[in-house]
């Protein structure tokens, strides 16, 4: 048998734009697989496929390398954008519906121990709720906006508290189950938010 004495060609390393990618996905997977504590550059790195120098000459410590993946378009939660179904009930399950979904994807997961664990990292908590939740309540409000406009819902539903409960309860059930399923965000919509919307003389 004849071997060829010229060695074998090294695998290409990611750079830019890729390796980032990469990180954050690595970023998530293994805090959704553990905890903010047992997060670290030792750990991320050889799943991202590169070396602890890569990570830190980007991000300070793990916990601004989390925040960074969140507010990615596409490893995280990006800007989301409020349906248009054309009824309130239509809208609310849609927005719902797609954010129990991402629950259910390594991204959401790794959301667990950022909310459950607030005591141990407040600051972290926050930004999470910034990052994440916020927007979703912002979504909320403009769904109840064109409610509101069509006669579907009552203009004092329009607070902060009220576009709160409908992701509050998804995230709940998310936590409580594991998984929140279509029907599941039905009965949200139906049996909850519906009737507390409702125009009210």
């Amino acid at each position: 048998m004849v071997t060829s004495s010229e060695p074998a060609p090294r695998a290409t390393r990611r750079r830019g734009e890729v390796l980032c990618q990469a990180i954050f996905a690595a970023t998530l997977a293994e805090l959704a697989r553990t905890s903010v504590a047992e997060l670290t550059f030792d750990k991320i790195a050889p799943l991202a496929g590169t070396g602890k120098s890569a990570l830190y000459r980007r991000w300070h410590s793990p916990e601004a390398l989390v925040l960074a993946a969140l507010a990615d378009p596409s490893t995280g939660f990006g800007d989301p954008v409020a349906p248009n179904t054309g009824s309130l009930r239509g809208d609310l399950i849609a927005v719902l519906g797609e954010f129990a979904g991402v629950l259910d994807e390594t991204r959401g997961r790794a959301l667990r121990p950022l909310l459950t664990q607030r005591c141990q990292h407040p600051d972290l908590y926050e930004q999470v709720q910034r990052l994440v939740l916020h927007p979703q309540r912002l979504r909320i409000m403009d769904v109840l906006r064109a409610a509101v406009d069509r006669g579907e819902a009552d203009p004092r539903c329009l607070t902060p508290r009220v576009t709160a409960v409908g992701p509050r309860l998804v995230l709940a059930e998310s936590l409580e189950k594991d998984t929140v399923s279509p029907a599941d965000v039905r009965s949200i919509v139906d049996e909850v938010l519906l009737p507390m919307l409702a125009v009210r003389p």
